[in-house]
């Protein structure tokens, strides 16, 4: 359990140290466009019944 813990906070700073970055150079935009490309985009035609 300590190990997974010690992972999960090492993961989730890498996380926030990056977005700081992304965000201080103005690359958030494009960090966010890449993570919309990775989401399932499929589209739903909804007819009246």
């Amino acid at each position: 359990m300590k190990i997974r813990l010690c992972q999960l906070m090492m993961e989730f700073c890498f996380w926030l140290m990056a977005e700081a970055l992304l965000g201080f150079l103005g690359l958030d935009d494009l960090a966010d466009y890449g993570e919309y490309l990775k989401e399932d985009s499929s589209i739903v035609l909804l007819s009246p019944a």
